[in-house]
């Protein structure tokens, strides 16, 4: 998995009653556009994030 700054992150909610998690990709830390990634997301909150499987990156230009 590739992403850059401002690319913006969903995260799949695990069961029908969990919702989705939005955000913006604010800093990547791996080399070449890899994992980590400081994540902010749309609630306020800024942390670290490994991606799973459950991850989907879409990219701005």
């Amino acid at each position: 998995m590739r992403a850059t700054e401002n690319d913006r992150i969903i995260i799949r909610g695990k069961t029908d009653s969990t919702p989705d998690r939005h955000g913006t990709i604010r800093e990547v830390r791996g080399p070449e556009g890899e994992p980590p990634y400081l994540v902010s997301f749309d609630d306020g909150h800024e942390t670290l994030v490994f991606p799973g499987t459950d991850f989907v990156v879409e990219h701005t230009r």
